[in-house]
């Protein structure tokens, strides 16, 4: 008993002495002098980071407010490139590298990752991201065939986590005004809206085999992921997995046609929905809403405005635009306003700071998973019809084609297994 009175006393005295004493907390931790409250920042994590995804996550490093913790890639040069690029910025060595991305999935103190992945792994990085409590912004093409694109959009919105599709033009000044100018109707009646693609192909032929590297080097069986075996060669692995139809969407459409015909469905508000015809003629793929709008997919005839041109034609007036930032319009006294659409270009960080600033509010991204899911899919019948040489109808509401089994089993692929959600 006497033990424990002394024991009392004692843990009174020094109770009272540590709130007699000043309490010393650092501005950073409460936010002051510009600094954001640890609570308030957001980690975030990476998954298969190359070059492309060098440059959106360059972005993402410069938000006060978000902290960069991990990276993940089957590739061990990749890995220690993010981390050096992440440690440099914060200045310690903080950043953890992973060749599993499952142990970064696993942490519970990510909230957020980037996919930067090649195009065949983006569907299914993002679900299982998803199912493990993670927000989400993903390159384009967010999944190669329609499933992925459905699968995708489902599991986002059943486990109520923020999306962003990686179509940053969406969040650039002057895409946004021309897309502003066929809304305003200024240009009258929209009949027709323009979407650049690239000359469409499909390879399926495999590379000359090479010597598998170690896994700690590059794993060879997880970089493959969904994707058919077939036997390694450097080339893939170094970006050049571009065409191949394993790797591939859409016969190469939506290299640009994610981001051209997204603004297209933008501009004629029809996130949602999609084209119900599509048929192709040589190279260019002409599609018609249900309310006549014709969308013209097309390589070539642009005006010279950059790369990703679009156009809208009303029948009062058009403009153009590309990734130059300059805008052509007929009459030419439409463009007057632009000077407050200060943003061109092809720059995506107000796209990630679109990202961050919903990861916190819970509202939906500039390219939430419907509206990605809608102009993704309208993209992959666009795709069909030309690899099929023939018209396609589509069903928006079910998202099937209209008496075309064959069209219909296309707009899946088997993934190897182990390798799906």
């Amino acid at each position: 008993m006497l033990k424990r009175r002394i024991a009392r006393r004692g843990f009174l005295k020094t109770s009272a002495a540590a709130l007699a004493a000043p309490t010393i907390i650092p501005g950073s931790v409460l936010g002051k002098n510009g600094a954001v409250a640890p609570s308030e920042k957001i980690t975030l994590g990476a998954i298969g980071i190359g070059p492309r995804g060098r440059y959106v996550l360059g972005c993402m490093l410069n938000e006060p407010d978000v902290q960069f913790v991990a990276i993940a890639d089957v590739q061990k040069s990749r890995r220690e490139y993010v981390k050096a690029m992440a440690d440099k910025k914060y200045g310690n060595s903080d950043c953890v590298m992973y060749r599993d991305m499952f142990e970064l999935l696993d942490r519970k103190d990510i909230d957020a990752v980037l996919v930067a992945t090649g195009d065949h792994w983006h569907a299914l990085a993002s679900i299982l991201a998803a199912k493990a409590g993670k927000d989400v912004y993903s390159e384009k093409p967010c999944g190669i065939t329609i499933g992925d694109c459905q699968e995708l959009s489902d599991t986002i919105n059943r486990c109520g986590r923020i999306f962003q599709a990686g179509t940053q033009r969406r969040s650039i000044g002057n895409f946004q005004f021309a897309a502003h100018l066929a809304q305003s109707g200024k240009l009258g009646k929209i009949h027709t809206v323009h979407a650049s693609i690239y000359r469409l192909r499909v390879d399926y032929s495999w590379l000359p085999e090479e010597p598998e590297p170690d896994k700690e080097i590059c794993d060879w069986d997880r970089w493959l992921g969904p994707a058919p075996w077939r036997p390694y060669n450097s080339r893939y692995v170094q970006g050049r997995w571009r065409g191949f139809f394993d790797f591939d969407s859409g016969a190469t459409l939506l290299d640009w046609g994610a981001h051209t015909v997204d603004l297209c469905q933008m501009a004629l508000g029809t996130d949602g929905t999609t084209p119900v015809t599509y048929e192709a003629d040589g190279g260019t793929v002409y599609a018609h809403y249900e309310n006549g709008v014709k969308l013209v997919m097309r390589p070539g005839g642009w005006v010279g405005l950059g790369t990703c041109p679009v156009r809208y034609e009303g029948d009062e007036g058009w403009v153009e635009t590309g990734d130059s930032g300059r805008i052509e319009a007929h009459p030419k006294s439409l463009i007057s306003e632009l000077n407050r659409y200060t943003v061109r270009g092809t720059h995506p960080a107000g796209h990630t700071r679109n990202f961050f600033d919903c990861v916190k509010s819970r509202a939906p991204t500039a390219c939430n998973p419907d509206s990605m899911r809608s102009s993704h899919i309208a993209c992959h019948a666009a795709a069909l019809s030309w690899q099929l040489g023939r018209k396609l109808t589509f069903n928006p509401a079910k998202e099937t084609f209209v008496g075309d089994d064959e069209a219909n089993r296309m707009r899946t692929r088997a993934k190897r297994a182990p390798w799906h959600a």
